[in-house]
């Protein structure tokens, strides 16, 4: 049992963290909206704290999963923040999807204290969180992401280490990458597809067994062609994610066209009024 705790209980954290306290390890949560918190423990059991410090007083691992990098400093730092109630030595998970600049911000913050520091973001979704099978793409140390890992590894299928403090919010700036282009193409496809007669779900259910398929098809073509988008993975924060994308390409040189133009279709959903429908309402701009 590693004593833990976990700051951030929204659609990713309250499962993630309820998994840590399935497994047997010792579990504080600390969220905003105390109510969440509470329901947490009803649930789950372990203890609520009233400021971030007081979660993350004592315990050996400290997870957090927030909405950006603001949000990220904003519990980080200061009196009641999670690195005033760290104790020196204690490893700190940052499972927020934010800039690897905040995150090689928090790391040196965190070496100035002797606290040791992962930035691992998570892919795979509401659901991926709820059923333990989250894709964590590490950025630190290898001692201390071995250490981290039989916690991590309760909500995880893979839990990698990419590089230094910082490299695993480029990983999932990659990955946010590649859904743009695929959700594109799959909406495109669905289109073109209905707007030719075509049976779409018998059209999905063979080419996602050849070089056509993938995750997107697979979890999210029978809802795009029922026109079902109020779940998932929210417009709002995919183009979080993107503007992150957008900001780092202009610092490295990358060259990112389809990205920067896949966010300019979400911001025409977002003017739809569907900021929180999930990403493969990209279909809504074309069938419009």
């Amino acid at each position: 049992m590693t004593k833990t705790a976990f700051i951030g209980l929204g659609v990713m954290g309250y499962p993630m963290a309820g998994h840590k306290a399935k497994a047997g390890h010792a579990v504080t949560v600390f969220n905003r909206t105390t109510a969440k918190a509470e329901k947490w423990v009803a649930e789950f059991g372990g203890a609520s704290a009233a400021t971030p410090r007081e979660a993350a007083a004592g315990a050996d691992i400290v997870c957090a999963c927030i909405g950006n990098d603001d949000d990220l400093r904003s519990v980080v730092y200061g009196d009641d923040g999670i690195l005033t109630g760290m104790k020196s030595g204690a490893i700190f998970i940052d499972h927020t999807t934010a800039s690897a600049e905040v995150a090689r911000e928090v790391g040196e913050a965190c070496k100035a204290m002797g606290i040791r520091f992962l930035d691992g973001p998570v892919s795979g979704g509401q659901a991926g969180a709820e059923n333990g099978k989250l894709t964590v793409m590490a950025g630190g140390e290898q001692g201390d992401f071995d250490e981290a890992a039989p916690v991590v590894d309760c909500y995880s299928q893979a839990f990698t280490l990419l590089g230094p403090i910082g490299s695993g919010q480029i990983c999932k700036m990659v990955n946010q990458i590649c859904i743009a282009g695929l959700v594109q193409g799959l909406a495109e496809g669905v289109n073109f597809g209905t707007k030719a007669g075509l049976d779409m779900d018998k059209v999905l259910g063979v080419i996602s067994k050849g070089a056509a398929g993938s995750w997107q098809m697979e979890n999210r073509g029978a809802t795009m062609v029922k026109d079902e988008f109020e779940f998932g993975f929210a417009v709002d924060w995919m183009r979080k994610d993107l503007n992150i994308v957008l900001n780092e390409a202009n610092k490295n040189g990358a060259r990112v066209p389809v990205t920067a133009l896949v966010d300019q279709f979400y911001a025409d959903v977002q003017s739809k009024g569907g900021g929180r429908w999930d990403t493969s309402s990209l279909l809504r701009c074309l069938n419009d």
